[in-house]
């Protein structure tokens, strides 16, 4: 399935590399961040696509230091164009340096696209103290009765594994790791350039979630799990 990001296959379906989805997904990063009273020298995000969340994360952590890792070539060369003093880019897959070490990591919307997910989350383990996922919860009952949500994920943005809160939080568990905190993200409430039926359910999701969370997000879906770890 990696040939699907080094090559220009997902390029040519996502040009934009989701860049507009960019500086929210870095003000939720930002907020667990805060919430936890996290301090840092060192932040990496794996998976860093062309550099805009590390960009705007930087902007109100000027001294610390940041590096981007990606596998694709064509996100990668449209973020390094994007270096700053203390913003720097790789083509490479971070598993293939065990030397590196950081402060945070950060997987943002990644380990659904990798194929052997559960060994690349064991081998992020001993890269930073502390770790930062984002994951989308693609599994819902209205989304399993559709069914085609979930195979347009499949087909367009390269899913190809489906998780709940629950089973999201034990891979990381079986993985090794501690949570320390979570919260649910409104990915499909907040985020630019919704499909016109995520836009219909957004005021469902808005109206059911301050009544049961777990139970707006298990049935009708559309949120993100971030998850704070060690």
């Amino acid at each position: 399935m990696q040939s699907i990001y080094t090559s220009n296959q997902y390029a040519e379906l996502n040009p934009t590399w989701h860049e507009e989805d960019s500086p929210w997904k870095a003000k939720q990063i930002a907020e667990i961040i805060a919430r936890n009273n996290l301090t840092f020298t060192s932040l990496c995000e794996v998976g860093c696509g062309t550099g805009e969340i590390l960009l705007n994360l930087s902007r109100s952590h000027p001294l610390a230091k940041f590096d981007g890792y990606e596998v694709a070539p064509n996100a990668y060369q449209r973020a390094r164009l994007k270096t700053t003093d203390n913003v720097s880019f790789h083509l490479k897959d971070i598993l293939s340096d065990q030397t590196v070490r950081y402060d945070v990591l950060v997987v943002a919307d990644v380990i659904e696209h990798v194929e052997d997910y559960i060994s690349f989350i064991k081998g992020l383990r001993p890269l930073a103290r502390y770790k930062i996922f984002h994951i989308p919860l693609d599994l819902s009952v209205q989304s399993v009765i559709r069914g085609w949500p979930i195979t347009n994920l499949r087909r367009n943005v390269g899913h190809i594994h489906y998780f709940f809160k629950e089973t999201a939080l034990a891979t990381l568990h079986d993985c090794g790791y501690s949570v320390l905190d979570h919260m649910y993200t409104p990915s499909r409430i907040e985020l630019p350039n919704q499909a016109f039926t995520s836009k219909l359910m957004s005021l469902p999701r808005k109206l059911f979630y301050p009544l049961s969370p777990d139970l707006t997000v298990r049935i009708l879906g559309g949120y993100s799990l971030l998850v704070l770890a060690e």
